[in-house]
C-alpha cells in the first residue's frame, strides 16, 4: 500500500523511465528511417546484387533453424537422462556447469571452441592419431552451429528438465504396472509434459541464434556465412553504405518482431535455475544398457560444455600474462570497460526500479485506462528493448554521429545506453519478484508507522531491496563487460574495451595475447555471474 503522494511519485518515475527508454530506441531508429528515406531503400543494394539480400536473409534463418534443431534435439534426450538419474555424484555441479555458458562472453567462448575444434585444436589432433588427415573446420556454417549448440544446449536442457521432474510419482507407478517402456513411455507420459517447454525452448533458442552477432562475426569465415547483423556491421564499418544498412536493419527488426510475437504465443518458459531431481522410481531407469547410455550421454554433454572453458583456462595460463598485465593498452581497455559497465549497470538498475515501482502502483488497482496502459507499458518495456538488437541500435547511433570519427564522449554515451537497454529485461526479471515480496511484507507496517515518502524509501524499501538490487547490478555489469555488439561499430584506438582488444588480437593472429585476454575477461565475467547467482540464491532463501 502506498499513499497518494507515493503513487504519484511512482507513476511519474515510471513515465519518465518509459520516455527515456522510448527516446533511446526511437532516436536511432528515426535516424535510420531518415537515411532510408533519403537514400531510398531500393538503393541499399548495388547493381548486380539482387540476390544478396535474399542470400543473407536465407542464411540467417537457415543457421538459426539448424542451430535450434540441433540444440533441442540433443536437449530432449539429455533432459530425459538427467531426469532418470536424480542422484548421481556430481549432478548438481553439472547443472551449475550448464548455467555458466549463459554468462560467458561469446568472444571468449569462440576462442575456447577454436582451441578445441580449430585446425590445431584438440579434436583435429585426436583425428590425426587415427590417420584422418582432413582437418575439421571450425569456420563457416559448421563452426556457427557448433558455437550455438555450445550455448543453447545447456539452456534448452535447463528449461526442459524441470517439467520432467515435476511429474507425479503416481505416473511412474502406473507406467510400471502397465509395463510401459521406451517409445510408449515417452509418447504417453514424458512428451505431453515437456512439449510446451520444448516449444518454448525452441522459440527462445531460435531468437538468440537469429540475432547472434559475435559468434557469426568470428566463426563465419567469409561472405558465404554472413547473417543480417554481421552484414549491417560490414555495411557501415567497411563500406559505409547507409542505404544498405537501413534496409538490412529493417529486415532484422521485422524478423525479430515476428519471432517475439511467436514467442508470446508459445509462452517460452523461464530458466528455473538449480534443480533437485525427481526422486521417483521410474520403470525405464533400470537395466545395465540404460544406465550405460545415460552415463555416456551425460558425460559427453558435460565434456562438450566444459571443454572450451577448460581450453580457455589452459591457453590463458600458458600465455605471457605478466607482459600482458604490464601493457598500458590493457589497462586502458580495462578502465574503459569498467567505466562503461558501471554506468550502464547503474542506468539499467535505476530504469528497472522505476518501471517496477510504477507497475506496482498502477496495479493497485489499474482502475482507469491510463493506469492500465502504464502497467502494461512498464511490464513490456524490458521485452521491447529486445526488438532492436545492439548492432541495429548501434547502426542508428553510428549514422547520427557520422561514424563517431574524432569523437569520444558521444560514442561512449551511445555504447552505455545500448548496454543498459540490453541488460534491462534481465535486471527486471531479478528485481520484480523481490519488489513484489518486499511490498507485501512491509507496505502496511510502514503506512501504519507513518513512514512514507523518501524516508520510507531510505529506511524500508532500500534495505529490503539491497540484495536483489546488487544482484541485478552485478549481472548487468557482467553483460556489459563481455559485450562486443555495442562497441563493434565504434571501436577504435581512442575507444578500446576488453572485448574489442580481444577481437583485434584474434584478427591479427596474436593468439597468445588473445588467450591471456580471454582468460582475464572470461574469469572476471564468470566471477560476476557466479556472484550474482549466489546473491540471487540468498535472496530467494530470505524470501522463502
Amino acid at each position: 500500500m502506498l499513499t497518494r503522494a507515493e503513487h504519484r511519485a511512482a507513476r511519474s518515475g515510471g513515465v519518465a523511465a518509459l520516455l527515456a527508454i522510448g527516446l533511446a530506441l526511437a532516436v536511432p531508429i528515426a535516424v535510420m528511417v531518415a537515411y532510408g528515406a533519403d537514400a531510398g531503400l531500393g538503393a541499399g543494394l548495388g547493381p548486380g546484387q539482387g540476390d544478396y539480400l535474399w542470400r543473407i536473409t536465407r542464411f540467417t534463418l537457415l543457421q538459426a533453424g539448424l542451430s535450434t534443431l540441433l540444440s533441442v534435439a540433443l536437449a530432449v534426450p539429455l533432459a530425459r537422462a538427467l531426469a532418470r538419474r536424480p542422484a548421481f555424484f556430481g549432478r548438481r555441479g553439472l547443472i551449475n556447469l550448464f548455467a555458466l555458458p549463459l554468462g560467458l562472453p561469446p568472444l571468449v567462448a569462440a576462442l575456447g571452441l577454436i582451441e578445441i575444434w580449430g585446425r590445431n585444436g584438440v579434436a583435429n589432433k585426436g583425428l590425426a592419431l587415427f590417420g584422418i588427415e582432413t582437418p575439421f573446420s571450425i569456420y563457416g556454417l559448421t563452426g556457427i552451429l557448433l558455437a550455438h549448440v555450445f550455448f543453447n544446449l545447456p539452456l534448452a536442457t535447463r528449461l526442459i528438465l524441470p517439467t520432467l521432474e515435476r511429474l507425479p510419482p503416481e505416473y511412474w507407478k502406473t507406467a510400471a504396472n502397465l509395463g510401459l517402456k521406451g517409445w510408449t513411455l515417452f509418447r504417453l507420459i514424458e512428451w505431453p509434459a515437456m512439449r510446451k517447454s520444448v516449444a518454448g525452448a525452441a522459440g527462445l533458442v531460435f531468437m538468440l541464434c537469429a540475432t547472434s552477432f559475435t559468434l557469426v562475426l568470428v566463426l563465419g569465415g567469409g561472405p558465404a556465412a554472413t547473417t543480417l547483423e554481421v552484414a549491417i556491421y560490414q555495411a557501415l564499418r567497411f563500406d559505409f553504405a547507409p542505404g544498405r544498412a537501413v534496409l538490412l536493419s529493417t529486415i532484422q527488426v521485422a524478423l525479430t518482431l515476428t519471432i517475439m510475437a511467436a514467442l508470446k504465443l508459445i509462452a517460452a518458459p523461464a530458466d528455473p535455475g538449480d534443480t533437485k531431481g525427481g526422486g521417483s522410481a521410474r520403470p525405464d531407469a533400470q537395466g545395465g544398457f540404460q544406465v550405460l547410455s545415460d552415463a555416456v550421454l551425460i558425460g559427453l554433454s558435460g565434456l562438450f560444455v566444459a571443454g572450451p572453458m577448460a581450453a580457455v583456462i589452459g591457453a590463458g595460463l600458458v600465455a605471457d600474462l605478466p607482459r600482458l598485465l604490464t601493457d598500458p593498452l590493457f589497462w586502458r581497455a580495462t578502465a574503459t570497460s569498467l567505466g562503461i559497465g558501471l554506468v550502464s549497470a547503474t542506468l539499467a538498475t535505476a530504469l528497472s526500479s522505476l518501471l517496477i515501482r510504477a507497475r506496482h502502483s498502477a496495479g493497485e488497482p489499474a482502475d482507469t485506462a491510463a493506469l492500465g496502459l502504464l502497467s502494461a507499458s512498464s511490464g513490456a518495456a524490458g521485452s521491447l528493448t529486445l526488438l532492436a538488437p545492439p548492432v541495429v541500435l548501434g547502426a542508428g547511433w553510428f549514422l547520427m554521429l557520422g561514424g563517431g570519427a574524432g569523437q569520444l564522449f558521444a560514442p561512449l554515451a551511445a555504447i552505455i545506453v545500448i548496454n543498459a537497454l540490453m541488460a534491462l529485461p534481465f535486471v527486471m526479471r531479478v528485481l520484480e519478484p523481490a519488489h513484489r515480496t518486499a511490498m507485501a511484507r512491509n507496505s502496511r507496517l510502514a503506512l501504519s508507522l507513518g513512514v512514507t515518502g523518501f524516508n520510507r524509501i531510505r529506511q524500508v524499501d532500500l534495505p529490503a531491496m539491497a540484495l536483489p538490487l546488487t544482484t541485478g547490478f552485478v549481472f548487468a555489469l557482467a553483460l556489459s563487460l563481455g559485450d562486443l555488439g555495442a562497441i563493434a561499430l565504434f571501436g577504435s584506438d581512442r575507444i578500446m574495451t576488453l572485448p574489442w582488444l580481444l577481437y583485434q588480437k584474434l584478427g591479427s593472429y596474436r593468439t597468445d595475447d588473445a588467450a591471456g585476454l580471454a582468460l582475464l575477461l572470461g574469469g572476471t565475467t564468470m566471477a560476476l555471474i557466479l556472484l550474482a547467482d549466489r546473491l540471487g540464491r540468498r535472496d530467494g532463501n530470505d524470501r522463502a
